[in-house]
């Protein structure tokens, strides 16, 4: 049976001890209902209306319901039973006239002055705020390539005539905020205490909810485990309206990552993952799945090496794309494995950082122009961007006649996470290169989207209105 907390009282100034109590209420039980004593109760005594206070009490992290109460605290308790109530430490040593009444059915009177560190939950809430007011336009890029703020809003609303198919390895990424305690006593250890968790996803899933957020019409075809993150993952696609199919191996889990973050930093990072290939079976359900598939514009291949994208399978789809005019762009990430850009061939865009490009030729000497030749002669990309992270991205344009390379800085120099970055880069620039924009175009949208995208904590997919609003600024 659910366990139900009361706390009840004016809240006319919601202060830190109020924080430390709601906490310690909400950590005691399974939900929280904190009941506000209206004007009337009050005599009108109140610093604050109570709708205002209310309003306070209903911000906080900790409260799942709040009310104002216009009858006796003693009746509601009696009709509500919860089964604990929570007081400041201060009544303790009173009289409480509710302590009668939890014992005809079995509740509990619980008090405390709660813990140091009580605000620390809603202040790193807003880690998770999106904060785009620190993205700058790259002017001279834009004059040098002629680009024109109506051509992008044109392109980014035919965005909805495209059919994307998203193809890679799901993640699940979870924040898991703490308090930092202090150092262990015992050996040189950091200890810190779980304040909340916040699931997001992450992978090729993140880049399928960036194109269909963004207007795109689009199918997802990835594999996972038989666990709690299947369900996850099919239940927040499913209310995106994406086209999802989700085969199940049971030799593997969801890949889980998750960081541990204190004060805006991550500590620790912890991966629960399998990175073998899938088995000949799955890998022909995919192929049959995708040629079923009535139209497709764009292929965005999403590839983290977690054993999805056997070379197999990318050289089939490859084929049945070339066959069909449907365009490909191809992302191979190497942050904490081994990754090779170059077994995607005849791409129209690949997005390599700079690590990835010299692991996938094994060239750790060489400039940044002679690596990106090197791989055009490898796997004949038709444009590379070279992702330089606080840099930004260097171009590679095949297309002869026309400017090699070019460089876009970073748009946002004061990113809060730059791990979405290249999913929101090869989504947003693919679908505008599919729809006709040239590379230069498509490339700055692409970072534009990336430029929102780090603004943020955490993979939350990019709303065409907000690529919109960024691009009117022009």
């Amino acid at each position: 049976m659910k366990k139900i907390a009361l706390v009840y009282g004016n809240f006319n100034i919601l202060h830190p001890g109020h924080l430390r109590l709601l906490k310690f209420a909400k950590e005691s039980s399974d939900y929280l209902i904190v009941a506000v004593n209206s004007e009337k109760l009050t005599n009108g005594l109140n610093l604050l209306d109570e709708q205002t206070r209310l309003e306070s009490i209903k911000a906080t992290s900790f409260v799942d319901e709040a009310f104002i109460l216009n009858e006796n605290i003693l009746d509601y308790i009696k009709k509500a039973k919860p089964s604990i109530i929570v007081k400041g430490k201060e009544h303790e040593q009173k009289t409480n006239p509710e302590e009668n009444i939890l014992k005809e059915y079995g509740g509990r009177l619980l008090f405390t002055s709660g813990e140091i560190g009580f605000s620390s939950l809603d202040l790193l809430q807003k880690d998770f705020e999106i904060n785009n007011s620190f993205i700058n336009h790259a002017s001279e890029f834009l004059k040098r390539h002629k680009i024109q703020k109506e051509d992008l809003i044109s392109y980014v609303n035919n965005f909805e005539k495209l059919n994307v198919l998203v193809i890679g390895d799901t993640i699940i990424d979870e924040y898991i905020t703490c308090n930092p305690v202090g150092m262990s006593q015992e050996d040189p250890t950091i200890v810190v205490t779980p304040l909340s968790n916040k699931k997001f996803i992450g992978g090729a899933a993140i880049v399928a909810s960036h194109a269909k957020t963004l207007g795109a019409n689009v199918s997802y075809i990835s594999v996972v485990g038989d666990d709690e993150n299947y369900k996850y993952t099919k239940k927040y696609l499913k209310d995106l309206s994406i086209n999802t199919t989700l085969y199940k191996d049971h030799t593997r889990p969801t890949t889980l990552k998750q960081r541990f973050r204190a004060h805006n930093k991550t500590l620790l990072r912890v991966n629960h993952l399998k990175q073998h290939y899938i088995n000949k079976d799955l890998e022909k359900e995919i192929i049959k799945n995708i040629k079923n598939i009535k139209r497709l514009d764009l292929i965005i291949f999403s590839d983290f090496s977690y054993g999805v994208l056997t070379k197999k399978l990318i050289n089939k789809i490859s084929d049945f794309a070339n066959e069909n005019n449907i365009s490909m762009v191809a992302d191979s990430q190497s942050s904490s494995q081994v990754g090779d850009i170059s077994k995607f061939k005849n791409m129209d865009i690949v997005t390599p950082t700079e690590r990835e490009i010299r692991l996938s030729l094994n060239d750790f000497e060489s400039g940044l122009v002679v690596l990106s030749k090197k791989l055009r002669k490898q796997s004949k990309p038709k444009f590379i961007f070279t992702t330089l992270g606080s840099e930004g991205i260097m171009i590679y344009n095949s297309i002869k006649k026309q400017l090699l390379t070019d460089n876009i800085p970073a748009l946002n120099n004061n990113s809060k996470d730059v791990s979405g970055a290249g999913d929101s880069l090869i989504t947003c620039s693919a679908m505008a290169n599919t729809v006709g924009a040239n590379i230069w175009q498509a490339s700055y949208l692409g970072s534009l989207a990336a430029a929102i995208q780090v603004s943020r904590i955490g993979n939350i997919p990019i709303q065409k209105e907000e690529l919109l609003k960024e691009i009117r600024k022009l």
